[in-house]
């Protein structure tokens, strides 16, 4: 994520007018670069229409800095998504719904967030959701595990 910018303020929105020197697509190219002609010559491609983790997280520092701490969040969520796959992120969407998992299904889920996209402001919106869950009841039952036939044994 962007580093060398420690801090934004108001004034610096929007960035594609005010910092433009610090967008870049996820694949390093400026916004100089997105040209029709760049788009003609096949230059750019549609990785390059993405937006990068990096521009979601100055996004999120900019909401910060104009009091806006949901939208700072949503902004960071956002960022860390970026590097899930898009059927993860659907899975993930499907998980969440109210009565779909479990207690320990939601944990799992916030677990692999963690630990395998380095999703932690996702993961803990994942274990606050589970919280939620149980106090509302909303959470999928555990299903008990019928005992093997004696053919099956």
């Amino acid at each position: 994520m962007t580093s060398n910018v420690t801090e934004l303020t108001a004034v610096d929105y929007p960035l594609s007018i005010n910092r433009p020197d610090l967008l870049r697509t996820p694949t390093g190219k400026t916004l100089d670069d997105l040209t029709m002609a760049a788009v003609v010559s096949g230059d750019i491609t549609s990785e390059d229409l993405r937006i990068s983790p990096d521009t979601l997280a100055l996004q999120g520092q900019l909401a910060a800095a104009a009091g806006r701490r949901q939208l700072a969040e949503n902004f960071t969520r956002a960022s860390e998504m970026t590097a899930i796959p898009d059927d993860e992120v659907l899975a993930m969407y499907n998980a969440l719904r109210p009565n779909a998992s479990t207690a320990a299904q939601l944990s799992e889920l916030a677990s692999r967030l963690e630990d395998t996209y380095s999703a932690g402001t996702c993961a803990a919106l994942v274990r606050e959701a589970a919280q939620v869950y149980a106090a509302r009841n909303l959470l999928a039952e555990d299903l008990p595990v019928a005992p093997l036939a004696p053919e099956e044994a």
